[in-house]
């Protein structure tokens, strides 16, 4: 979020290791600045393998929490080929993970929650109501 309240939308380079999904940002970048002065985010992206977007898309959003654990940080630099120059370093904490495919002719919606079970959400193309699974 910016200042001003408005989303910042913008390239982010994120990561899954140890379990848990985590963001690197150049040193002072206007998203690690943001993210110091309100931590809450949302991501998304195609998970997919190609350009096809067979696995559709997925929208995680949270809490950005920095790292700054000299410990921490190392275990995350060892894990990459060239360790990076200075950086800003952020453990997503997830408050929801909503991926959207589509099972013709239905819009399939899945949700999860820390604590909740999976909610999906099935969407034909008519006017009929959503049905819930």
């Amino acid at each position: 979020m910016r200042a001003d309240g408005s989303p910042r939308v913008t390239g982010i380079e994120a990561n899954f290791r140890f379990g848990e999904l985590w963001l690197g940002m150049m040193p002072n970048s206007r998203k690690a600045l943001d993210l110091r002065r309100d931590p809450r985010c949302a991501l998304q992206a195609n998970p997919g393998p190609d350009d096809s977007m067979a696995d559709g898309d997925v929208r995680i959003s949270g809490r950005a929490v920095e790292v700054t654990d000299p410990e921490a940080i190392s275990r995350f630099t060892g894990e990459v080929e060239t360790p990076p120059g200075p950086f800003h370093l952020f453990r997503l904490e997830p408050a929801e993970v909503v991926r959207t495919t589509v099972a013709d002719p239905d819009l399939v919606v899945q949700v999860w929650r820390p604590g909740a079970p999976l909610r999906t959400v099935r969407r034909g193309n008519d006017d009929s109501p959503p049905r819930r699974g």
